[in-house]
């Protein structure tokens, strides 16, 4: 059964949705000597003894400044949203904002729209999608959307390969904090199908769109086919409720999720041209960002046989 989503409204203030991240001045001259300060300070609160580890098990497994930096990642995945000083969240703003600053952005004027791509699709929404292969956390688009778990507060594998692990670590511990409120707020896990928005921090992305697709096992039946449709059409109408005009979608509810991907690349597609056509001022452009080859030479295959 589906469920009303919370409406915008009821946390847009809580998330500070509409007030531009200046993260200050990005971590000067010494980078690795901020990751071990940040190491320190996880020592002190907890978080390291948590997983296991002492200050003199993180020095002795991270003795150079690339381990000392993966060390700091894993241990942020697993540190629970809770309150920072402003110090040690002042120093961490420091870190990722250099690391922001040496990442390279795609722009999504930079992205060739699908009807110029393929010119022989009839897809309907062909002059206002683009199909782009690529790490989204480096899409300059306004927004951006994450396959979240319906405790929308990210992944806490440390190195797991999922788009849920990768906003979460290059937007910074500011966004768990945001889906802590929200999930507060709610007072229960978010609903499979709906969709929550927060801003994207240390993203080139202002925003981030977080919604739960459907978890398939086996073949998909047409009510997870219905549920992963309304992932993308709430996706959609929060982008545009919230003033954005461009906007990537990942391979939502594929992967450990279990949809097959031809199957659920054909949702995609369909419920993004349906919504355009409903909305021929909703949004400027939409992007289908895959991961994988083998993704981008199925949403390739749809488009050729539109």
């Amino acid at each position: 059964m589906y469920v009303t989503p919370t409406p915008l409204a009821a946390y847009r203030d809580l998330v500070a949705l509409d007030v531009p991240f200046r993260p200050g001045a990005p971590a000067a001259q010494d980078p690795a000597g901020t990751v071990r300060a940040l190491l320190a300070d996880l020592v002190a609160d907890g978080t390291a003894a948590a997983a296991g580890l002492t200050a003199a098990a993180i020095a002795s497994r991270a003795p150079d400044a690339v381990t000392a930096r993966r060390l700091l990642a894993s241990l942020l995945t697993v540190r629970p949203a809770r309150a920072w000083s402003p110090e040690v969240l002042a120093r961490t703003d420091g870190l990722l904002a250099a690391e922001a600053a040496d990442r390279p952005v795609v722009e999504p004027a930079a992205l060739p729209l699908i009807g110029a791509a393929h010119p022989h699709s009839e897809y309907p929404a062909a002059d206002r999608t683009a199909l782009w292969r690529g790490d989204i956390t480096k899409l300059g688009v306004d927004a951006v959307v994450n396959a979240a778990n319906d405790r929308l507060l990210g992944c806490f594998v440390p190195g797991h390969h999922c788009v849920d692990n990768a906003l979460h670590s290059a937007a910074g511990p500011r966004l768990r904090e945001d889906c802590a409120r929200i999930m507060a707020l709610l007072g229960t896990s978010e609903t499979t199908g709906t969709a929550k928005i927060t801003r994207g921090y240390h993203l080139p992305a202002r925003y981030v769109l977080h919604t739960v697709g459907p978890i398939v096992r086996g073949e998909p039946g047409r009510a997870e086919a219905q549920l992963l449709a309304r992932s993308y059409l709430s996706c959609l109408d929060l982008a545009a409720e919230a003033g954005a005009r461009t906007l990537a979608f990942c391979s939502v509810s594929t992967g450990v999720f279990g949809y097959p991907g031809p199957a659920a690349a054909r949702i995609a597609l369909e419920t993004v041209a349906t919504w355009s056509q409903a909305h021929p001022n909703g949004l400027d452009l939409v992007v289908f960002d895959v991961f994988a080859e083998a993704d981008h030479a199925t949403y390739t295959r749809i488009l050729k046989d539109w």
